[in-house]
């Protein structure tokens, strides 16, 4: 089995290291001055543990990889450039390429189901960190993170306990589920505050404003009678196994869309987070002003170039009626 990790940031740089430094056959797809990086120096990754140097063969577009059978496609990229990802990836790769969700939001498993034959999900707990090209970091040790797998809709098959076993085998813990998409949504419910995060700052992830926000994506689920992990399941799965430790001198400041933010992408992911929850809110009759702001917010913060955490928590919870 060839891992090839579509999209090599923060979780895809580090699941493709990790797999890479476990001899697993892995190619990476990466781009811009990330990928000129990773080609002409290799991906160094910092742990708590050690800062290593890696080369990983890395192209820049699907084209560029000659598939074979065997081959596991990983996207890794955030939601919001995922349709594109498909459309290049299916101009290339066979049909029954079995294609790998290692992705936060509910949407990407879908996208991919129109495309592929073989869709699987996994839900990603896995605190990482990219914000200068070809750098990644990866802050949990000795266990890099949680990446449990279930085939899309549901069910298990080899692949989902091939792709388990071989996570398993490089840090990380990994069971195949039958049920993957109950703790996707479990995870989405988790990650509605990231966009309070990114506007905020950390504090409001955790304060009351990321309280309201899960608050209403509990309610819009449980109307949408969509079966979602519980908050006691969860707990249950992690335990003690995320440690997390600087990584070469570096503390984990913040989540995915707090990076992005960082780094300036000009993107970010609160339409497929925050906005399925005012998507499901609308749908099903149930108020969702936390989440609908905070999607607002998040994109202008991209879209305008604004520092993470350049609103007060306070700031926005003003603007809610």
């Amino acid at each position: 089995m060839r891992f090839v990790i579509y999209g090599a940031g923060a979780v895809g740089g580090v699941v493709g290291a990790r797999l890479s430094q476990h001899g697993h056959d892995v190619v990476l797809i990466a781009r811009g001055p990330h990928f000129d990086a990773i080609r002409d120096r290799g991906l160094r990754v910092d742990s708590g543990e050690e800062s290593v140097t890696l080369r990983v063969p890395v192209v820049d577009t699907p084209a560029r990889v000659a598939w074979t059978t065997g081959d596991v496609a990983v996207l890794a990229m955030k939601t919001q450039a995922t349709a594109a990802a498909l459309s290049d990836l299916s101009a290339s790769a066979p049909a029954d390429l079995p294609v790998v969700c290692a992705q936060n939001a509910v949407e990407n498993e879908r996208l991919a189901l129109g495309q592929f034959e073989r869709v699987y999900g996994v839900c990603v707990m896995c605190p990482t960190g990219h914000l200068e090209p070809g750098v990644v970091q990866a802050f949990s040790v000795p266990v890099t993170g949680i990446m449990d797998i279930g085939r899309y809709p549901d069910g298990v098959d080899d692949v989902a306990t091939s792709v388990a076993a071989a996570f398993s085998a490089s840090t990380f813990v990994s069971e195949a589920r039958p049920d993957i998409m109950r703790w996707k949504y479990r995870k989405l419910i988790m990650n509605l505050g990231n966009a309070a995060e990114a506007v905020c700052g950390p504090e409001a992830r955790i304060g009351e404003l990321g309280r309201r926000a899960t608050e209403e994506g509990e309610a819009a689920l449980a109307a949408a009678g969509i079966d979602v992990a519980s908050i006691e399941e969860d707990a249950a799965r992690r335990g003690d196994l995320l440690r997390i430790r600087p990584a070469a001198g570096q503390r984990w400041k913040a989540g995915s869309s707090w990076q992005s933010l960082a780094r300036g992408t000009g993107n970010i992911e609160a339409d497929h987070l925050n906005g399925e929850i005012v998507l499901l809110g609308q749908a099903h009759g149930v108020p969702t002003p936390v989440n609908s702001l905070l999607q607002r917010l998040a994109n202008q913060a991209a879209g305008e170039g604004w520092a993470p955490g350049a609103m007060t928590e306070a700031d926005v919870l003003n603007q809610i009626a």
